[in-house]
């Protein structure tokens, strides 16, 4: 019986991406994705290092001072991903596209996820909110959702995207606090910074940018003609103007500078996969730099 295209992937990341990720993290999930299978054990006032995510904004209104949650973690990890398919995720420039990242990483994460005995499920977004994969555990559920995603046809067009639609169908199909990976180049019609926010409130949630550096550095090839990958709308540009490229990268830095604001606002974790990078090398190094982050927290909280 021959091997599907889902199995295929799964089995070549095994090899090159998971057992080495799995290596050098060497499992340590705990302190890198908390986890958000959380059952409510007791409310005391907020002390400086708590969550802000863990407000019961309720009781603070009643007593006129900030009060938080306090959770028994479970063991197990309740992950979902929010998977923007939409166009302009077919961009790409080097050797790949942004959409061979989405499915990379949503694969490897899944796989990892599940190997220590999680549960994942994903919410697929195309021209609008196309499919809701239940949580579940397990190789088959990962196999499940890759194929999900390998089916899905690119999109010669469609309407702008909608980051707060797939968004806001997330919250609905979430019914218990969950680990959230929001996978979207987050070139979208406006609207979804509120239910970023709306989200992470609830949930401990990421946002992995998919990024290609043709998207802010544009080189000095001579005409060419720029397709806008949602609408299918051409313009025809001369890169050899450098008044061009450089109106060209102030849009690009005035983007990035939006794109971060919202993200820290929002309380939301960024990990950026480049069509240029290693997968395991940006992993690796968000990874670190979380429990960098946690660690100073903790000590921040204990000398407070």
């Amino acid at each position: 019986m021959s091997r599907s295209g889902a199995e295929r992937r799964l089995e070549r990341l095994d090899w090159t991406v998971i057992r080495r990720l799995d290596g050098l993290l060497q499992g340590d999930y705990r302190t890198i994705f908390k986890g958000q299978g959380l059952d409510l054990a007791d409310i005391r006032e907020y002390t400086f290092g708590d969550d802000v995510r863990h407000i019961d904004w309720n009781v603070t209104a009643r007593l006129d001072a900030p009060y938080v949650r306090e959770y028994l973690e479970d063991r197990e990890i309740n992950a979902h991903f929010l998977l923007d398919l939409s166009p302009s995720v077919d961009f790409g420039t080097v050797d790949r596209r942004k959409r061979d990242l989405l499915l990379d990483f949503t694969t490897v994460l899944a796989r990892l996820l599940t190997r220590h005995g999680n549960r994942v499920g994903a919410t697929i977004y195309g021209s609008r909110v196309e499919r809701a994969i239940p949580p579940r555990g397990g190789r088959i559920q990962v196999l499940r959702i890759l194929n999900e995603l390998e089916r899905r046809p690119r999109l010669q067009h469609a309407p702008l995207t909608s980051l707060a639609e797939l968004l806001g169908a997330g919250m609905r199909a979430l019914r218990r606090r969950s680990l959230v990976f929001v996978v979207s180049d987050f070139f979208s019609a406006a609207g979804w910074e509120e239910p970023l926010e709306q989200l992470a409130r609830r949930h401990e949630t990421l946002a992995i940018r998919l990024v290609d550096p043709r998207e802010s550095d544009i080189p000095d090839i001579g005409l060419v003609v720029l397709t806008d990958s949602e609408t299918g709308e051409q313009l025809r540009v001369d890169t050899h103007d450098a008044r061009f490229r450089a109106r060209f990268g102030e849009a690009a830095r005035r983007r990035e500078e939006r794109l971060a604001s919202v993200f820290a606002r929002s309380g939301v974790d960024v990990l950026v996969l480049r069509t240029d990078e290693d997968l395991v090398q940006a992993v690796v190094r968000f990874a670190y730099a979380r429990k960098r982050r946690g660690a100073r927290r903790t000590a921040v909280g204990a000398i407070a």
